[in-house]
């Protein structure tokens, strides 16, 4: 059965009341097959499938913990389920152009006012999501074939569990692994940037707050200047708040123009409306710039819009390495 007969006959049994008229798929992600339904009536849904059953539900989890919890706009899911072997997911269908492509147009008084929101947001996670532990985060094993959505608000997990209890060892782990996955072209700084993670300088068991990744305009719609939805949401992390904070000011805030400063004053500006603003540490920038400078197929990425040649853009991630080492020696 083709992608388009297995999402009909998915509705079929998840929405047996509505025709479905179009499935046009979504090159949106690598661990999920993404498709927008329309119908004969209603609004359109995207589906989400993968065989990843506890990723879906862990994704469907946290989106709706999100939506109940803080003023991020994240598409409503309607339904979390398997069909056929398959996990899947259906949200609303939200309009809106993609921020990443629109953002170096805006006026500069519109880009500030969307990055302070953006560092407003990433404080509310940080207030309404706590955990254990550190890394990846995930369903209960309990919960990874279940039918309903756990919730429960007063609990901060959203019942989510950590992977690691060890916050020093998962974190120079995952830093490591950023570095290592450097190209190259990036040869000449992996010592000096392997000896900035091993003086990483927290060490006990710093509290851990919900640390999305990839939290960045490129995952944002837009219309009329203002943000319709933040999307993405699969294989969220824990970690302190600095973690997060150092990776979003670069997707956020460097991403996009060289001068940089002016963004990253709004990005801090709306993150300590809400609580106070946890300053990195070289480690933790080491740590959220290798690890954004290439994608999940270790491929380099591609600052500014339109994007940056290969080239230009290590160097643009090498120029923000070299500062982050600045700071450390």
């Amino acid at each position: 059965m083709t992608g388009d007969g297995v999402v009909r006959d998915l509705l079929a049994t998840a929405c047996p009341e509505r025709t479905v008229v179009a499935v046009d798929p979504i090159g949106r992600g690598n661990r999920k097959d993404t498709a927008l339904v329309r119908f004969a009536e209603g609004s359109p849904l995207v589906v989400q499938r993968a065989t990843d059953r506890r990723a879906i539900r862990t994704e469907a989890r946290l989106l709706r913990a999100i939506g109940e919890r803080t003023t991020v706009p994240v598409p409503a899911v309607h339904a979390v389920g398997t069909h056929d072997g398959e996990a899947y997911l259906l949200a609303a269908h939200v309009g809106g152009a993609d921020l990443h492509e629109r953002f170096v147009d805006l006026s500069r008084p519109t880009r500030r006012a969307l990055v302070e929101r953006f560092g407003g947001w990433l404080a509310e996670l940080h207030e309404a999501f706590a955990f254990e532990g550190y890394g990846a985060l995930t369903v209960a094993d309990g919960d990874a074939d279940g039918t309903d959505v756990w919730r429960d608000e007063g609990d901060r997990t959203a019942g989510l569990v950590a992977e690691r209890d060890n916050w020093a060892s998962w974190f120079e782990e995952h830093a490591t692994a950023a570095v290592e996955r450097l190209p190259a072209a990036f040869d000449d700084l992996r010592g000096r940037l392997a000896a900035c993670v091993a003086d990483a300088p927290e060490g006990g068991s710093p509290p851990a707050r919900l640390y999305p990744w990839d939290f960045r305009p490129g995952n944002a719609l837009v219309a009329d200047g203002d943000v319709q939805a933040v999307l993405d949401w699969e294989a969220p992390l824990a970690a302190p708040p600095a973690l997060s904070v150092a990776t979003a000011e670069y997707l956020v805030a460097d991403w996009y123009v060289a001068e940089s400063a002016p963004l990253r004053r709004a990005f801090r500006a709306g993150y300590e409306r809400e609580r106070p603003y946890p300053d990195p540490a070289p480690a933790h920038r080491v740590a959220a710039i290798a690890d954004s400078a290439v994608d999940s197929r270790s491929v380099v990425t591609n600052p500014r819009y339109p994007e940056l040649d290969r080239e230009e853009s290590v160097a643009v991630h090498r120029a923000a390495l070299e500062r982050a080492l600045a700071a450390w020696e």
